[in-house]
């Protein structure tokens, strides 16, 4: 190791519990690689820590655990930084980047997941067995906090929530201990971990189902929908018509007029259509027709595509951006809600904003075999509400955001875990969760975290 002057304990520290030959995966404010760790894709609220540890294996993990117990300063993984809440202040961030592997077992249909994996990683390594798991409409966020916060997938009204399949899970708790979590050694961590978020330590490694799915029919129909509020009206419509093999989201925007965006959505009221079927691939088109006689298509991107490209059904926005979005669970909104919503949407604003909506129900309803912390199953849809900051978040911003949720209050459960973006006060995580799971996750929570090491992107509150 050179001579190099730390300009923080916390660095020091770490680097020598790390030992002379591992003592580089140690990052400090003004060294390489440390800004792309603190921030990611989210770029509001970036983390401000002593020091990143780019973990090259779970006992890097565990060492960095172990170092900011014994100072007595925070510590949280991230890996792409999408879902990111409040920005930790101080401690040490491990970044997992490096722990990507996937592990596939065609024979039982599972697969062993490293905290660094993002959704792509395991999508590529299950395709060649003709298998996919149950990843989200953005394959390139992290599979781990996804499926730690429920996981709401392309295949979700069919399988249910991702957490649903998980069989155990690789963590190090607060104290610097490992455990292998599964229903039978640890059954109050398992049920916790599976929807209750990163607040019971950090996790290294995930153990789930795969599913026998090579190919589906998906994809978006871009509605013009500038003189149609009625759009997202009838798309609420069709999703009480369709089977559980069908999953689907609608999404409103004022597209911008500048270059990059297709000329014939500049400056137009849009609205998204984007279905994903994982029934007989030739029934598909029949079940997305009624879908094309609502507004004039601006674009159609539907198909017959391998699951390898499921990223292109929604083609969400991954780019590095300020963003903060208001999620909520829904049961039966209104049809006057959502023409409301439409409208609130296509009004003149000096900043980007996104009206979201995902259909649920089906096995999303239905509790799985080994109960888990994911809450308000009886949704029938999420809304959620985003804007774009530039590059601050604004009160104009917090005031739509308001507004739009605030149009489903009398359909409203409560708030959505793995779509609000952006710092989430406390107050917000607990409706998150029934009062019963609340109550349960927050005594798991004391007991693992008596002293709130451990910084995560949703924090439950405090016992009352």
């Amino acid at each position: 190791m050179s001579d190099q002057k730390y300009t923080n304990d916390v660095t020091k520290t770490l680097r020598a519990h790390l030992g002379r030959a591992r003592a580089d995966l140690v990052r400090e404010p003004g060294e390489e690689g440390f800004e792309r760790a603190r921030t990611g894709t989210q770029l509001l609220s970036p983390h401000t820590p002593d020091a990143v540890l780019r973990a090259a294996g779970a006992e890097d993990v565990r060492t960095a655990v172990r170092t900011a117990a014994e100072l007595g300063v925070p510590v949280a993984a991230q890996r792409t930084g999408h879902g990111r809440g409040t920005g930790m202040s101080g401690g040490i961030l491990v970044d997992t980047t490096s722990l990507d592997t996937v592990e596939v077992d065609p024979r039982r249909r599972t697969t062993r997941v490293g905290a660094g994996a993002t959704w792509q990683d395991v999508i590529d390594a299950a395709a060649p067995h003709g298998l996919a798991p149950l990843s989200g409409s953005a394959p390139g966020v992290g599979a781990i906090s996804y499926t730690l916060g429920g996981g709401m997938s392309l295949m979700g009204r069919l399988h249910g929530y991702a957490a649903d399949h998980v069989h155990a899970l690789d963590l190090v708790t607060p104290d610097g201990e490992t455990h292998r979590v599964t229903a039978e050694t640890e059954p109050d961590l398992f049920w916790a971990l599976r929807g209750g978020g990163g607040s019971f330590g950090l996790v290294t490694g995930v153990e789930f189902d795969l599913f026998p799915v090579a190919r589906l029919y998906g994809g978006s129909l871009y509605l013009d929908a500038t003189d149609a509020p009625e759009t997202l009206a009838a798309w609420l419509r069709w999703t009480a018509t369709v089977p559980e093999e069908m999953t689907s989201g609608a999404s409103a925007m004022v597209y911008p007029d500048v270059e990059g965006v297709p000329e014939a959505m500049r400056g137009r009221m849009v609205v998204q259509l984007s279905v994903a079927w994982c029934g007989p691939l030739k029934e598909g088109p029949a079940w997305v027709e009624p879908l094309r006689s609502i507004a004039p298509a601006l674009r159609d991107t539907t198909r017959v595509l391998p699951y390898a490209e499921s990223g292109t059904v929604f083609d969400d926005h991954d780019d590095p951006a300020p963003y903060r979005g208001r999620a909520m669970m829904l049961t039966d909104p209104g049809e006057d809600a959502m023409t409301a919503l439409s409208k609130l949407l296509a009004a003149d604003r000096p900043f980007m904003s996104l009206g979201s909506l995902r259909h649920l129900g089906g096995a999303m309803s239905r509790p799985p075999k080994v109960p888990a912390s994911v809450s308000h199953r009886a949704a029938t849809h999420t809304l959620g509400a985003l804007t774009f900051a530039t590059p601050h978040d604004t009160d104009a911003m917090a005031d739509l955001r308001a507004e739009a949720t605030g149009l489903f209050t009398e359909h409203t459960l409560g708030l959505a875990g793995n779509l609000n973006f952006g710092p989430v006060p406390t107050t917000d995580v607990a409706r998150m969760y029934e009062p019963d799971t609340l109550a349960r996750l927050v005594a798991i929570r004391d007991r693992v975290d008596p002293h709130g090491r451990v910084h995560t992107n949703r924090p439950l509150p405090p016992r009352r």
